[in-house]
């Protein structure tokens, strides 16, 4: 709900909207659904609203409240079809696909339903494995209009999946150019993906300098919040000394025993994804991939009471003076939270909480579970940083780092560096997972994952893309792990070595650390 949108309302509901956006960029979804009540009450018949009260509950989990406006706004819509669309479209933010999915059946059903509500359902399809379903969903909207942008991007990817890369590369090398920015943008990187895989590495590039000279322009404003972001985890670790660190892993909290409970995480593209599906095929082990919970339901509302302006710079003074009580209290909201996103409980099970970009939490992880464990994945940097750069990614703060791979580079050094100082300090468990070894021996690596998680052996973990087929994978790599162990993306960075070949200097550091001479 961008600025621009929001004007268009009139006063005082403008204002509502100005003040449930404040409330939602602060993570505070208890006001922001109040204020957005107060909008409907003023403007009963206004169908968007609607749709965005049931969107906020549905964030916030309450899937019933949110169904429940959803339906209101569709008997109040003069125009159900599209109404129904821009439910689907709230609902793939929630984790529960089978909402989303309904809504966009119901669209699909309608008479006047268009290409791209097909393309969108085939998409949805596509990321479920539904691939057929989704070819069929993609032939109907192509059959209503055959330059549909949104379904040519759909069927390429699926050509590319299905191994004719170069059918692939014919549809996007003729994309039409009336698709809108997103689209393109999408495309430009599903061509340097398909370029890439036929081994025309200097036109691959080429293709997602592309898709990063569209970006740039929407950058500014996100690159600036995202250094004051690094700048104030850098100060929250260093005030989270060793003394301290050992201080809250030994505050066990009355009435809360412990959990079992392990952050997967390290620098994104670092093979968390492979390890998450390989450790949630384990009966013992249940995996909740990169959900905002710990966020949203402790830290976030932890930092709030502590101040009016809760921000990421006063968080260990916050942490520090937290009681025993609203750790208690906070810790339960987490699991709630954890089970009705998983829709199951946790029971006994170790939880592994895959969050990569939440890595640098581990003292506030600390503070709120001292029982807590660390997976971190490694891999190499230089293979990391290229494959972030060749991502396609949705529009937030650290996504603009890598619209270059100078900025890449930085916020690899960044992150790792920030890692490496927490890991020397904290007394928790601990235990480097390098994808490398995954890849080459995935057997080894499961059975000492699990030894450390305390977890007992078991072979079906080794069917892990079996296990990813009959589930949604949220990560971009949600296609690559619904195959077997695969090492083509080993060494990757060795095809585009002269163009990695200016920030390699500031990388080697690393790549010495984590033993990639």
């Amino acid at each position: 709900m961008g600025k621009a949108f929001i004007k268009n309302f009139k006063h005082p509901v403008r204002r509502i909207l100005e003040q449930f956006k404040v409330a939602t960029d602060k993570k505070d979804f208890q006001l922001g659904i109040a204020l957005l009540e107060r909008a409907v009450r003023l403007e009963p018949g206004n169908v968007f609203l609607r749709v965005a009260l049931g969107g906020a509950h549905g964030l916030h989990l309450d899937y019933v409240a949110a169904e429940k406006c959803f339906e209101q706004a569709l008997k109040a819509s003069p125009r159900p079809t599209e109404t129904l669309a821009a439910i689907g479209r709230q609902c793939q933010h929630f984790h529960t696909p089978e909402l989303a999915q309904s809504y966009w059946q119901r669209a699909i059903g309608q008479k006047d339903a268009t290409s791209d509500m097909f393309a969108e359902l085939a998409e949805l399809y596509e990321r479920l494995r539904r691939t057929e379903d989704a070819r069929s969903l993609i032939d109907r909207a192509m059959h209503l209009n055959p330059d549909c942008p949104s379904a040519l991007l759909v069927k390429a990817r699926l050509e590319r999946q299905g191994g004719d890369l170069e059918s692939a590369e014919k549809i996007l090398q003729a994309f039409p150019a009336n698709a809108s920015p997103d689209t393109r943008v999408r495309a430009w990187y599903e061509l340097g993906d398909v370029l890439d895989r036929l081994g025309r590495y200097d036109e691959a590039m080429a293709a997602f300098h592309k898709a990063k000279w569209m970006l740039r322009p929407y950058a500014g404003e996100l690159q600036a919040a995202l250094g004051v972001m690094r700048a104030r985890m850098a100060r929250t670790v260093s005030l989270a000394t060793a003394d301290v660190l050992k201080c809250w892993a030994g505050e066990f909290l009355p009435d809360a025993p412990p959990r079992r409970l392990a952050l997967l995480g390290g620098h994104p593209r670092s093979g968390t994804t492979l390890l998450e599906q390989v450790l949630d095929s384990h009966p013992d082990v249940i995996s909740a991939e990169e959900t905002e919970v710990f966020l949203d339901e402790a830290l976030t509302p932890l930092l709030r009471s502590g101040s009016e302006n809760p921000c990421l710079e006063n968080t260990f003074n916050t942490l520090a003076a937290a009681s025993p009580g609203q750790l208690k209290q906070l810790r339960a909201n987490y699991f709630q939270a954890m089970e009705t996103i998983l829709n199951q409980p946790i029971a006994g099970r170790v939880l592994i909480d895959k969050n990569p970009s939440q890595t640098f939490l581990a003292p506030s992880l600390i503070r709120f579970f001292p029982e807590i464990k660390f997976l971190i994945a490694l891999r190499d940097p230089r293979d990391v940083v290229l494959s972030c750069f060749m991502r396609y990614l949705p529009q937030n703060q650290v996504a603009t780092a890598f619209y270059s791979l100078e900025g890449g580079v930085s916020e690899y050094a960044t992150v790792m560096s920030l890692w490496q100082t927490v890991a020397s300090r904290m007394p928790n468990p601990c235990l480097e997972v390098r994808y490398e070894d995954m890849v080459e021996d995935l057997e080894s690596v499961a059975r000492k994952t699990l030894n450390f998680l305390g977890v007992s052996w078991d072979a079906r973990v080794l069917g892990f893309d079996e296990h990813a087929r009959n589930k949604m994978v949220r990560s971009p790599t949600y296609a690559d792990v619904t195959q077997p162990v695969y090492k083509r993306a080993r060494g990757r960075w060795r095809n585009y070595q002269k163009h990695l070949e200016p920030h390699l200097a500031k990388l080697e550091p690393f790549v010495k650390a984590f033993g990639y001479e």
